[in-house]
Parts: structure tokens; C-alpha cells; sequence
């Protein structure tokens, strides 16, 4: 195995994807995948920590300040679960392009998006040149 590959975690030596071998091979694609589990695993597992805390959290302050900041945390909660909810939906469609093979490709050019991007954002959809392309669009759009 290649050494930039690989790193070591304890006493397991875990593969790494790296630009010397075929993009999207089997092996960079099971990586993918074991990495987009594992965030839809955790983004879940907090989830239901925010529902056993918002049900925890019924209690009525009799100070309206704490009622308030009560109120304004619950609210900052839903919206990152919102967020979150949003997040699983991207990562079940990056699931979907791994299994129907498009994952990793630009869906605007098919052009390869980069291991480099898909390390720092596995549910991205486009190079980094194509994204650009298209917020300088939605920039100009918007202005109209």
C-alpha cells in the first residue's frame, strides 16, 4: 500500500484516497460511502439528543427572562436540526450517485470534482470551478 494512502489510527492503518489511482475506484468509493454513513450516523444521534432535550426542557420559568432565553435556544435548536435535516437529504443523494456510479463527477461538466473536495465536502456536486460558475450566475440573477 502506497504510504501517502494510508494513515495510522491506533493500530489500524486506514486508506486514505490520493490522486496516484484511478478516481472513484472501488476503494475510494467504499471510503466515500463508510465516510457519508458515519456523518449521517452522528448528524441521527444528535438528533435524538434535541428531541430528549427539547421534551426535558417543558418547564414554564416564571421569570420572563428565562423564559425568553429558554425560548430563543429552543428556537436556535430547531434550526440547526432543520439544517441537519437538510444536510442527511444532500448525503442520501451522494449514497444514490455512489451506487448509480455518478458520484465524484461535476454533474454541470463530468468532469472529475477532485478528491481534495470531495475529502472537505463528500455531498458536493460540482468542481470548484463549476460552483463558482454558478454563484457568479445566481450573484448576477439576483441583482436583476
Amino acid at each position: 500500500m502506497n504510504a501517502l494512502a494510508s494513515v495510522i489510527e491506533g493500530d489500524t492503518v486506514v486508506y486514505r484516497p490520493t490522486d496516484d489511482e484511478p478516481f472513484m475506484n472501488e476503494r475510494q468509493l467504499a471510503y466515500f460511502k463508510a465516510k457519508l454513513l458515519a456523518w449521517k450516523d452522528d448528524i441521527l444521534r444528535e438528533s435524538k439528543g434535541t428531541v430528549v432535550n427539547l421534551k426535558a426542557e417543558t418547564e414554564n420559568h416564571p421569570d420572563i427572562v428565562d423564559r425568553a432565553s429558554s425560548e430563543s435556544d429552543r428556537a436556535l435548536e430547531l434550526r440547526t436540526r432543520d439544517r441537519q435535516r437538510k444536510l442527511i437529504s444532500k448525503i442520501e443523494d451522494a449514497l444514490r450517485r455512489i451506487e448509480d456510479g455518478s458520484y465524484g463527477y461535476c454533474e454541470d461538466t463530468g468532469e472529475p470534482i477532485g478528491l481534495g473536495r470531495l475529502e472537505a465536502r463528500p455531498t458536493a456536486t460540482m468542481s470548484v470551478e463549476a460552483q463558482e460558475r454558478h454563484e457568479r450566475r445566481e450573484r448576477v440573477h439576483r441583482d436583476d
